[in-house]
């Protein structure tokens, strides 16, 4: 008896957006209307891969290179400027891991590498250089945080943890919820910035049954990333009791002003979101023209904080490779 064909599963709606993803420099310089000069700054094959979200680029203003979205998204000639005091792992990642896919830095805490797939590839991204694990399975890494009885905490990070198939989370999930000492489970994300269709009812439904409490850090560096639909999908999570947070990085060019800084900050605010962090530039190689310097980031910090109720102004922090927590910088 032959088995009937199976019917395919329609794909879903967040997955034919992001095919929709810009992948090309040259098709991206052509959609912002850039000449030839401005062409010229461009890398069209980048050692780190180009891609951004349609919804994030239609936000970006023709004809220009300074706008603080293309700033962060477009891959420029700077970053083939040698630099000696930026590396390929500023973090020391790699000396971190317990297993190919878990990092264990901090106390109580474990961070899963579930994937290097992302909704979108900002230019100074810290792990653009990480050695990902082509393995998809988790069952070394979900061994090594049941037993080790200290941890409380598992970040899901990569990549970005919801480019995975909601198939891939629900095991996730339920294997952790399994957990007793496991209390706290963190998503570390970028996806709902570009494309927040990905919060859509069967995420939702999977979050929903997570006996742990949930935090979703989202990384949002400028105001005008934020949008009506990208803020009621992560009130859909606020919704289900998810703590939202966001964690910036000062950046030059893109939020190294204190008039973008605040409205940022109370922009989040506004929307249940408390501004967590605003990262010093982690120094890989390839990103020095980010770069804001501390005594500039300190002014900004004191000057946001007079003009702002103290939840929402975020810590100043940078990462130390080699130490156990993030070092907060003196304002």
């Amino acid at each position: 008896m032959s088995c009937p064909l199976l019917k395919m599963a329609p794909i879903s709606v967040w997955r034919s957006i992001l095919r929709k993803n810009f992948t090309r420099v040259d098709q991206f310089a052509d959609f912002l209307e850039l000449n030839d000069a401005q062409r010229a700054q461009l890398i069209l094959k980048p050692h780190f891969a180009f891609q951004v979200p349609l919804r994030l680029a239609e936000k970006m203003p023709k004809g220009t290179l300074d706008d603080p979205l293309v700033r962060q998204f477009l891959p420029l000639q700077a970053e083939l400027k040698h630099h000696p005091d930026f590396v390929s792992d500023p973090v020391c990642d790699q000396a971190f891991q317990k297993e190919k896919k878990l990092l264990h830095k901090y106390d109580g805490r474990v961070l899963l590498v579930c994937t290097s797939a992302c909704a979108m590839h900002c230019r100074y991204c810290f792990r653009q250089n990480f050695s990902y694990e082509t393995d998809k399975t988790f069952e070394k890494e979900l061994a090594c945080i049941e037993q080790d009885l200290s941890v409380h905490e598992v970040i899901l990070s990569g990549g970005d943890p919801l480019s995975l198939s909601d198939e891939m989370l629900a095991y996730l999930l339920e294997s952790l919820a399994k957990l007793p000492h496991i209390r706290r489970i963190r998503f570390h994300t970028r996806f709902p910035i570009g494309i927040p269709e990905r919060i859509d009812d069967s995420f939702l439904s999977l979050i929903a049954v997570v006996p742990q409490q949930v935090y979703f850090i989202i990384h949002c560096n400028h105001p005008r990333e934020l949008d009506q639909d990208v803020l009621q999908h992560l009130n859909a999570l606020q919704r289900l009791g998810c703590i939202i947070m966001n964690q910036a990085v000062l950046l030059k060019g893109v939020n190294d002003d204190v008039h973008t800084l605040k409205q940022l900050c109370e922009q989040l605010s506004n929307h249940g979101i408390l501004p967590y962090y605003l990262h010093q530039l982690d120094r890989v190689q390839g990103t020095a023209h980010f770069e804001v310097d501390e005594e500039r980031g300190r002014f900004l910090m004191q000057e946001i904080a007079k003009q702002l109720p103290g939840y929402a102004v975020p810590k100043y922090v940078r990462e130390i490779a080699g130490e156990p927590y993030k070092t907060l910088i003196n304002v």
